[in-house]
Formats: C-alpha cells, sequence, structure tokens
C-alpha cells in the first residue's frame, strides 16, 4: 500500500518535467521539485510501477529556487520554480541523457562559443574557447513575451492552457509567455464571445511576428457560428481572423488575412542575408521570437558545400535561407498544404535556386536517387521521423544529415538509426526555444562515414 504522502530525496530530471526520486526502491516521478532537494510530496496515482507525485512542501530547498505565485501546473510553467541558469543545465543534462540511454553514442567534443552573437539570455557555457568532451551547450532566451504561436482552448467564453494533464483552463498571462497586447487581444475576444454568446469554438491558434505588430487568430469550431460580430468587437491588433470546421469545409476567412510576415536576417560567416517569410496562421512554425535568429543562422553554418534537400521544410525557414545567402540546388519538401502553399510564395523572389516539392517526405524519398553529395536539413513533427522516411534517408547515403528537433527521445531514437546506417554525431547543441517548460530544441549534425576517411 502506497501511503498518501512520501518524503523524497530528488536525484535527477526526467523528461517531461518532473523530477526522478524513489520509494523503497520503486521510481517516484515528482512535480514541483528540484534535483538535490529533500520534499514533501502528495502521490497522485501509480501506474505501470511509477509513483507520480505532486511537491507540497519543501524539506530541504535547493538554492536554484525562486519564488514563483503562479499556478505551477498551468501549460507553460513546470519549470518557473526554478532559476532560469539551473534550468538550462537541467536541459542540458535531459539531452545527454536521452542520448546516452537511447541514442547510447557519446556526445561529441565541443568548443564553447567564441564572441559574437548572444542570446537575449542565460547560457550554459564555459570560458571562452574551453575545449569540453561529453557535454552540451543551451543557448537561453528571455524567459516573457518570447512566444510567437499559440494553441489556446475555449470553453464557456474562457480562452486559456490546459493544466497539466487535465482539461481545466488556466490564465495564459500568468506563464508568462505570450506578450502583454497579445493578452490584451485575447481579453477582447474572450469578451466579444460571451457578450455575442457564442458556443462551438473549441479552440483557437495564435499566430504572430516577431516584433509582434502582426496577428492572426483562428479558430476551430464545431458548429455553425457566426463570428463576424467577434471579430468586430475583438478590434485592433488583427491581421486576419479566420476559422474550420465540420461545418466550414475549407479554412475561411471572417476578416482580413491570416497571415503574418517577418523579414530576417541570416548571419553568416561572410556577413548579413535578408529575407522575408509569409506563413498563414495555421503553418508551423518555430514559436521562439529571440533565438529564432540564432537557431536559423547555426543551422545555416552547419550545411555543407553542395546540394541541399530540406525535408519537413514548412513554410521555408532553412531552405528559403540557404537562397537568400546565394546557395543554390536546395530543393525544400513539405507535405501539409498550407505551409507549402506559403514555402511556394517565401521561395519565389530565389528562382531556380531552390525548388519546392508539395509532397510527403515518405513520397518523395521513395523516389529519389542516392544523393552522396547532398546535405540532408530535418525538421519533423515531435514524432521524429517515420521508419519509411528514416529508411528513405538512410537510401539517399548523403553526406551530412542536420536534424533539428523538439523532441529529444524521437531525436536519440532516430539518431541510434542514422549510427547504424554509419553516421557519427559531429555535433550537438541545445537552444532554450520553451523558457520554464521541460521543452527544448536540440541541433545535431550527423555525418557520414566512407570508406576514404
Amino acid at each position: 500500500m502506497i501511503p498518501s504522502h512520501l518524503d523524497l530525496s530528488v536525484e535527477k530530471p526526467a523528461a517531461g518535467g518532473r523530477m526522478v526520486a524513489r520509494h523503497e526502491g520503486q521510481i517516484v516521478l515528482v512535480a514541483g521539485a528540484i534535483p538535490g532537494e529533500r520534499v514533501h510530496a502528495r502521490v497522485e496515482r501509480a501506474s505501470k510501477g511509477v509513483i507520480f507525485a505532486t511537491t507540497v512542501d519543501v524539506l530541504s530547498p535547493s538554492s536554484d529556487r525562486r519564488s514563483f505565485y503562479g499556478d505551477l501546473l498551468c501549460g507553460g510553467n513546470v519549470y518557473a520554480h526554478i532559476t532560469y541558469a539551473r534550468q538550462l543545465e537541467i536541459k542540458a543534462a535531459v539531452i545527454a541523457d536521452a542520448f546516452a540511454r537511447i541514442a547510447r553514442v557519446p556526445l561529441p567534443t565541443v568548443r564553447s562559443p567564441e564572441s559574437g552573437a548572444r542570446s537575449p539570455g542565460s547560457e550554459v557555457r564555459s570560458p571562452k574557447s574551453e575545449v569540453r568532451a561529453g557535454t552540451v551547450h543551451v543557448t537561453g532566451s528571455e524567459e516573457r513575451g518570447y512566444r510567437m504561436r499559440a494553441r489556446l482552448h475555449v470553453r464557456d467564453g474562457r480562452i486559456g492552457f490546459y493544466r497539466e494533464g487535465t482539461h481545466d483552463l488556466c490564465d495564459p498571462a500568468a506563464t508568462g509567455q505570450l506578450l502583454p497586447q497579445t493578452l490584451e487581444v485575447l481579453h477582447r475576444c474572450e469578451t466579444a464571445l460571451r457578450h455575442e454568446r457564442v458556443t462551438g469554438v473549441t479552440s483557437l491558434e495564435l499566430s504572430e511576428n516577431m516584433p509582434g505588430d502582426e496577428r492572426a487568430l483562428h479558430f476551430e469550431i464545431d458548429r455553425a457560428v457566426d463570428l463576424s460580430r467577434v471579430a468586430d468587437e475583438t478590434g485592433p491588433g488583427l491581421t486576419g481572423l479566420g476559422y474550420s470546421g465540420p461545418f466550414s469545409g475549407a479554412p475561411a476567412v471572417v476578416f482580413g488575412t491570416p497571415v503574418v510576415s517577418d523579414r530576417v536576417l541570416v548571419v553568416t560567416k561572410v556577413g548579413e542575408h535578408a529575407m522575408t517569410l509569409q506563413r498563414n496562421v495555421c503553418a508551423f512554425f518555430q514559436g521562439n521570437r529571440y533565438l529564432l535568429p540564432m537557431l536559423l543562422s547555426r543551422v545555416v553554418s552547419l550545411v555543407d558545400a553542395g546540394p541541399v534537400i530540406d525535408l519537413y521544410a514548412g513554410v521555408g525557414l532553412f531552405g528559403v535561407a540557404l537562397a537568400a545567402c546565394g546557395r543554390s540546388g536546395v530543393t525544400a519538401v513539405e507535405g501539409d498544404r498550407v505551409s507549402a502553399q506559403d514555402l511556394k510564395a517565401n521561395a519565389a523572389p530565389y528562382g531556380s535556386a531552390i525548388e519546392t516539392v508539395h509532397q510527403p517526405v515518405e513520397g518523395f524519398l521513395a523516389t529519389r536517387r542516392a544523393s552522396p553529395d547532398a546535405t540532408l536539413i530535418v525538421d519533423p513533427p515531435r514524432t521524429g521521423m517515420s521508419r519509411e522516411a528514416l529508411a528513405g534517408v538512410v537510401a539517399l547515403g548523403a553526406r551530412a544529415v542536420v536534424y533539428v528537433s523538439c523532441d529529444m527521445a524521437t531525436l536519440a531514437r532516430d539518431v541510434r538509426r542514422l549510427v547504424d546506417a554509419g553516421y557519427v554525431m559531429e555535433h550537438v547543441e541545445g537552444f532554450d526555444l520553451f523558457p520554464n517548460t521541460a521543452h527544448v530544441e536540440a541541433v545535431v549534425k550527423m555525418r557520414k562515414v566512407r570508406a576514404q576517411d
């Protein structure tokens, strides 16, 4: 019989935001704790030999604990009680643990970043030019107002995030992820939904550009509704509002345009290169306005000379950036219809330097010949690459694969498969695109080992 409350010594981070402790040899995943602490925790449930618990009192606090008066379980807050520098250390440890346990490969020796562009936030880094074996560098972000994309839920005229592990709504303002002007727009939208007594809206997608002066909303509905007056009352701050659902057929636009755009600078060794990217509110795009340029410049810097195939290209963040830097021989592949439309528009200024393909990655790879001189860029969804897609990548035999991922477990799984196919890991680093959450973005470069090497 497991007691309702446990006193626990917290050992290390686990993927997903909880920390690992033990009770009589059994693993306990405890929320609201920090490695090194001793806490008093309430047991929530036990499942498959694992106990889930939540901290109710800190018996021996870490020096890295900070005051936080919001709701730790509101989406985006699970690390908010931890100082930001320690958050980055924890995320570096999560990345390293995934490669050790799942990929079963050692981390490459890395050199800490030299002087140059720095992130707006903190970094996990050692003194300039120090060579470090088996470590991960994580670049930090500003903690507040970083988010350019969000999915929020609607219930009884309220708009919010889900609390962790529930369908209970919580106030998005409490997480600090959204800009104040974004919160004002959402508040007006919430007021309009109640005033007009609109039911049938289940969720909404939010997308805005880096300066925050363009913003679009897309409502998901489960019945026919009239959103015209909601759009009128939501007022300034929106470039467009649309909706889709079983009664609407294709996505429809209520007013304006559901597209935002950014002028993005790509920094390389030879200078800065500007490009303009448009994106529909329903298209995938990296969500952190502060780290986007740094992530983009890093990926571009890891691409070898020669042809490039950008898989899961989205609206063209990486592939179009390479064309903007003067590269040719770029092929960008995207299966989603909405993202592919934006990709085509964003690539148009660069003519034959970049070819866009609207096709699922699996189908594209199935008919592609071996490309031993190419570099592949892979930025798949959280689930990672499908077996068919990964088999296609292996069959191409590309000289290098630059893999961008927000899920360390699926990244490590796919890296293991690439290692088994003759690749070695040459580079890995993290970007904290999601401060105060348990998520982290990683960039890995794999290089094919050939007989002549």
